[in-house]
């Protein structure tokens, strides 16, 4: 039968003991194991401690023990335990890793944490733990389209260079084109947002034709110089230019960033910016 223990505690222990047990966010068990080793330094015997902190005599023992030879440190942790099934071998990983990347199920488009883990025979929780670990997502797809133009290099590096090296007394507008744009209307109007009401429309509509929305915005500013026309022609796109022409200060030159749509390539676009300069596309 053990007999009643007890040890010194240092000053610079002490203290920090008594610091633990006072602060609120110590955990509730580390405050008791500190509490015994404290009663203990203060003489107090097992069976004292045992009604002072509610534990049983094999715990109160335990901690002592694991007092005298780890310090307070040994109070923070707890023993390590060995985990309650064995981890999966490597080689099942593996298995799991390769068929995620390079197989499909069958009747399916992609793996689900379940089809895999039948396929496998492991646990869906498994599955889920090795993909997380490896950062696979087979639910997710995305779209890639590699251009086939033989001056996509030449014209990235144009563009880029717009913002990595931007002109002096220059505007740079990003220039886009939205057409067919349905111009819809309610057939009556509705009552406005009110306390306890939300805002109301009617269901049904009236069409007003379609019209095309040309953009230029300004990149740094965030401004944007817009206009809608009835159509999508390199006539209505001159008139846009011409637009731009006169809201930009004429002391700025203009570089427009476009797509290759083709009313941006006639004859009638290109003899216009040969008599304008200080307009140049990207």
């Amino acid at each position: 039968m053990r007999e009643n223990v007890s040890f010194d505690v240092s000053a610079a222990d002490r203290t920090r003991l008594l610091k633990l047990i006072s602060d609120r966010n110590t955990q509730a068990k580390v405050v008791w194991r500190a509490k015994i080793i404290l009663a203990t330094a203060d003489g107090l015997g097992t069976m004292a401690i045992m009604r002072e902190t509610g534990k049983s005599k094999p715990c109160v023992w335990r901690w002592q023990e694991r007092f005298m030879h780890q310090g307070v440190d040994g109070l923070l942790r707890d023993k390590t335990r060995p985990p309650g099934t064995a981890p999966l071998p490597d080689e099942i990983k593996r298995k799991v890793l390769a068929k995620t990347a390079s197989e499909t199920p069958p009747n399916s488009t992609h793996w689900s944490v379940r089809t895999m883990a039948k396929a496998m025979g492991i646990s869906h929780t498994s599955v889920q733990r090795i993909w997380a670990e490896a950062g696979l997502k087979p639910h997710l797809v995305r779209d890639f389209k590699i251009s086939n133009d033989p001056l996509f290099e030449e014209k990235v590096t144009d563009v880029v260079g717009l913002y990595v090296n931007p002109p002096d007394r220059a505007l740079v507008l990003c220039v886009d084109e939205k057409s067919q744009i349905q111009a819809l209307d309610r057939t009556q109007p509705g009552l406005p947002l009110r306390k306890g009401r939300a805002a109301t429309m009617t269901h049904d509509y009236k069409r007003h034709g379609t019209t095309t929305l040309f953009a230029a915005l300004d990149t740094r500013t965030g401004i944007v110089i817009g206009e809608c026309l009835p159509r999508h022609r390199a006539k209505e796109f001159l008139r846009f230019l011409r637009r731009i022409d006169r809201t930009v200060k004429r002391s700025l030159d203009i570089h427009l960033v476009l797509d290759n749509y083709g009313t941006h390539k006639t004859p009638e676009v290109k003899a216009w910016l040969a008599k304008h300069p200080r307009f140049r596309l990207h």
